[in-house]
C-alpha cells in the first residue's frame, strides 16, 4: 500500500489499515531501540523544525531524538527568542521558516486547527504535536503501539478513558484510533468534564468510575490540568482524587491485573495513587519508549512514503 498523506494532522485522516502500517513500522523501531549504538542514515540530509508554543517534555524531546536517530538535522524553535515577540505575525513566522527550505515541521499550538491552517500554504510535511483541544495523533499512535506490544487484541478490547474528557485532545485522538481498530471505548469521570455530543466519538459514558473500570480491559487515566481546579469543574484536587482517582490495582474477574496507562506527566496522588505508577501492570513508562519509536515511524513514512506533492 502506497502512503498517500503528505501530513499527519489527525488520527481522523487515517484509515485502520494506515494506522496498522505505522504501528508495524513503530514496532520495528521499538525493537531497534534496545540496541546500542543507535544511529541510522535513512533521513540523512533532511531538516526538521520543532515548533512548540506550549510546554512539552515527552513529545518535543522524542521528536528531536527521533529525527536525530534517523540522521536528520533538527532545529528547536524557541518562541521566547523569536521575532513573534517583536510583533511579527504567526503566518509570517512560519512562512519565513518555509523559505529556509526545511523538510518537515512538528507543531504544537494552543489553538485548535493551526496545523490544518498552515498545511494549506506551507510546502513541507506538517506533523501535529497537539492542537488545542482537537487532536494529538502521535500520542494516540504510541498508545496503540503500547497496547499492541502488550499483546492486547483490539477487536476484543475495551478501554476506559477517565478524567477530563472535555478538554482532552488525547481522549479524542485515542478514541478515534481505537474505534478504527475495532475496540470499544468507555468514557468516565466528573460529569462536568464529559462534553455534550460525546456520542460522535462512538464511546459509551459510564458512571461511576468504578463501574467503568470494572468493564474495561485497559484503564487510561487523563492528566488533570491545574487550571481546571480553579474553573469549578470539580470542588478540589482532594475530592477529585477521592472520587475519580485510581487508588488500587484494578483486577478482572479471573484475578488478572488490568493494564494502566497515562499520557503523562502524571500528577501522582491525583489521577492515580503514586504507588501504582511503577507497578508491573502499569504501561506508563513503556508509553514513553513507544513514543520515540512511533515518531521515528511517522517521520520516515511521511518523508519517504511517496506523498511529497
Amino acid at each position: 500500500m502506497k502512503w498517500k498523506h503528505k501530513h499527519l494532522l489527525g488520527i481522523d485522516q487515517l484509515s485502520g489499515e494506515e494506522i496498522r502500517i505505522l504501528l508495524e513500522k513503530g514496532n520495528q523501531y521499538r525493537e531497534w531501540l534496545e540496541q546500542s549504538p543507535k544511529q541510522l542514515t535513512r533521513l540523512s540530509g533532511y531538516y526538521l523544525i520543532n515548533l512548540f508554543f506550549e510546554a512539552s517534555t515527552r513529545t518535543r524531546v522524542s521528536f528531536e531524538m527521533a529525527g536525530k536517530l534517523l540522521g536528520m538535522e533538527v532545529v528547536n524553535f524557541t518562541n521566547e527568542l523569536s521575532s513573534l515577540n517583536k510583533g511579527e505575525s504567526f503566518r509570517d513566522t512560519v512562512r519565513t521558516l518555509a523559505r529556509m527550505k526545511v523538510d518537515a515541521l512538528v507543531i504544537r499550538h494552543r489553538s485548535s486547527g493551526i496545523p490544518i491552517y498552515i498545511s494549506q500554504f506551507l510546502p513541507f510535511h506538517i506533523i501535529n504535536a497537539g492542537d488545542g483541544m482537537r487532536e494529538h495523533p502521535t500520542q494516540a499512535l504510541l498508545d496503540l503501539l503500547t497496547m499492541e506490544r502488550d499483546g492486547i487484541d483490539f477487536t476484543r478490547n475495551t478501554v476506559a478513558i477517565i478524567g477530563d474528557i472535555l478538554h482532552s485532545r488525547v481522549a479524542r485522538s485515542l478514541s478515534i484510533g481505537l474505534k478504527k481498530l475495532g475496540s470499544q471505548v468507555i468514557f468516565s469521570g466528573p460529569p462536568t468534564l464529559i462534553p455534550k455530543g460525546i456520542e460522535v466519538l462512538e464511546g459509551q459514558v459510564v458512571y461511576p468510575v468504578e463501574e467503568a473500570i470494572r468493564q474495561a480491559d485497559v484503564v487510561y487515566l487523563l492528566r488533570i490540568q491545574k487550571e481546571r481546579q480553579e474553573a469549578g469543574f470539580f470542588p478540589s484536587a482532594k475530592e477529585y482524587a477521592s472520587f475519580f482517582g485510581l487508588k488500587e490495582k484494578p483486577k478482572d474477574p479471573d484475578g488478572r491485573w488490568k493494564k494502566i496507562m497515562h499520557p503523562g506527566p502524571v500528577n501522582r496522588g491525583l489521577e492515580i495513587d503514586s504507588s501504582l505508577v511503577e507497578e508491573e501492570n502499569s504501561l506508563i513508562e513503556e508509553q514513553v519508549s513507544c513514543g520515540l519509536a512511533i515518531r521515528m515511524a511517522v517521520l520516515e513514512t511521511l518523508i519517504l512514503g511517496g506523498a511529497n506533492g
